[in-house]
C-alpha cells in the first residue's frame, strides 16, 4: 500500500513539474567578457538540482569511504560475537548431553573467540575432567583464574568438585579455604565441605555442617537425616571401647537419632560389651516404645538388670503385642534363664525355635537343659546349634 502511496506522489510531482517549466518562458543571461551564455531558466534549475544531487553523493561517498575501515572492523567483531555465542550454547547443550569431548571442542572455541572467557573455560575444565585431560583441565583453569581474577568464586568451587573427584583431598581442603575466606557460608561450598569432611572420615566435623546445612534448607531432609545417622554409627563405633566418650556422644545426640533401631542397637551393644547394663537397658526399652525392632528386642536378653522381675515383666507385656518374634522369644528365654526359671526358660526358648530355629536359640535352650541335668538332649541341640550356624554362615556368604 505504501508502494502505491509514493508512486502517485511522483507521479503527481513529475506533472506539477513539467506543468511549470512548460509555462516558464523566462532564461538567464551569463556575461563574463569576452564571454556571453544565455539558456534557460528550467535548464539552471536542472544544473543547479543536479549539482546538488553529484555533491551530495560524491560527500557520501567520501564518508563511507573514511568509515569503511570502521565498518568492517564492526562487522568483523559481530561476527566474531555471534560465533562466540554459539559455540558457547553448543557448548552447554553438549555438556549436559555427555558428549564431553563436544563440549570441550565447542567451549574452546568460545575460549578462543572471546565469549565470556571464564565461564568457557570453565566449561573446557569440566569436559577436559571428564575425559581424563588432567593438562588441558588445569590449563583452561588456569586461564579462568587469569581471564576473570575478579570474579573466583566459580573457578574455585569447581576446582574443589574436580580435586574431590581425584581424590585430592589436601588440595581440596586448601581451595575451600580460600572459598571460605571469600564467603564463608556458601550453601555449594559447604555441601562440598561436608562431602570432603565425610570422605576423611571427620565425623564431627561433618555433624556440625549438616547442621547449618539443615538450617539453610539446601539439602532435603531426609539426605540430612541418612547423613547424620552415618556419622553417629561411625562415631560411636569409635568410642565402642571407651565408657566415658559413647555416654558423652550418646547424650549428645538428637531424641530422634536416639529412637532410631540400628543406632540404638549399635550404641546398647557397646554398652553392654562395657558392662553398662543399665544403660543398655534404658537405650533398648526408649527405642522399642517408639519403634519395634526385632534385632533390638534380642538385646533385652543379654542385659543384665538390677530389677530382672521388671524386666521379665516389660518383656511379657511386648509379647503379647508380638506373639511371633523369635527374637524377643529367644530373649524371655535368656532372661527366665539368668533367673534360673528353667522351666519357663525352655518353654520360651522352644517356642523362639518353632518360630525360627537359629543357632542363638538351640545354644540357649541346650545350657538350660544341662543346668537341668538332661545332657543328651543338651548335646543334642549344641549340635543343631552348630549346624544352624554353619546354614547362616552359607546364606550370609
Amino acid at each position: 500500500m505504501r508502494w502505491l502511496f509514493w508512486l502517485l506522489l511522483i507521479l503527481a510531482l513529475a506533472v506539477g513539474v513539467d506543468l511549470v517549466a512548460t509555462s516558464n518562458t523566462g532564461y538567464v543571461l551569463i556575461v563574463r567578457p569576452p564571454y556571453r551564455l544565455e539558456l534557460s531558466l528550467n535548464l539552471l534549475l536542472a544544473l543547479i538540482v543536479l549539482a546538488f544531487v553529484l555533491l551530495h553523493l560524491t560527500l557520501r561517498f567520501i564518508n563511507y569511504t573514511r568509515r569503511l575501515p570502521a565498518s568492517v572492523r564492526k562487522y568483523k567483531e559481530e561476527q566474531r560475537l555471534r560465533r562466540g555465542h554459539a559455540a558457547l550454547v553448543e557448548s552447554l547443550h553438549a555438556m549436559v548431553e555427555g558428549h564431553y569431548a563436544a563440549a570441550q571442542k565447542a567451549a574452546g572455541r568460545a575460549f578462543d573467540l572471546g565469549e565470556d572467557a571464564e565461564l568457557s573455560a570453565l566449561i573446557a575444565a569440566r569436559a577436559s575432567h571428564k575425559l581424563g585431560q588432567k593438562n588441558r583441565r588445569d590449563y583452561y583453569l588456569k586461564e579462568a583464574e587469569q581471564r576473570a581474577p575478579g570474579k573466583p568464586l566459580g573457578r574455585l568451587l569447581l576446582q574443589t568438585e574436580l580435586l574431590l573427584d581425584d581424590r585430592q583431598y589436601s588440595e581440596a581442603l586448601e581451595v575451600l579455604q580460600q572459598l571460605k575466606k571469600l564467603e564463608p557460608d556458601h550453601p555449594a561450598a559447604v555441601r562440598l565441605e561436608l562431602k570432603l569432611q565425610m570422605r576423611l572420615q571427620n565425623w564431627q566435623q561433618a555433624l556440625t555442617l549438616l547442621r547449618e546445612l539443615q538450617n539453610d534448607e539446601v539439602i532435603d531432609n531426609w539426605q540430612v537425616k541418612e547423613m547424620r545417622q552415618l556419622a553417629h554409627r561411625h562415631l560411636l563405633q569409635r568410642h565402642a571401647a571407651d565408657l566415658p566418650a559413647l555416654t558423652a556422644h550418646w547424650r549428645q545426640m538428637a531424641e530422634e537419632d536416639r529412637l532410631n533401631p540400628r543406632l540404638a542397637h549399635l550404641a546398647a551393644t557397646s554398652f553392654i560389651r562395657l558392662g553398662a547394663h543399665m544403660q543398655a537397658l534404658e537405650i533398648v526399652d526408649a527405642s522399642l516404645s517408639r519403634h519395634w525392632d526385632s534385632d533390638l528386642a534380642e538385646l533385652l536378653g543379654e542385659c543384665v538388670s538390677t530389677n530382672p522381675q521388671k524386666l521379665l515383666q516389660q518383656a511379657e507385656r511386648w509379647l503379647l503385642l508380638h506373639e511371633a518374634d523369635d527374637k524377643l522369644l529367644l530373649a524371655l528365654g535368656n532372661i527366665c534363664s539368668r533367673m534360673q526359671l528353667w522351666g519357663k526358660a525352655e518353654s520360651y526358648l522352644e517356642a523362639s525355635i518353632s518360630v525360627r530355629p537359629s543357632s542363638e536359640a538351640h545354644l540357649a535352650l541346650g545350657r538350660v537343659l544341662e543346668n537341668r541335668g538332661e545332657k543328651d538332649r543338651a548335646l543334642h541341640h549344641y549340635r543343631l546349634s552348630i549346624q544352624a550356624h554353619h546354614a547362616q554362615q552359607e546364606l550370609a556368604g
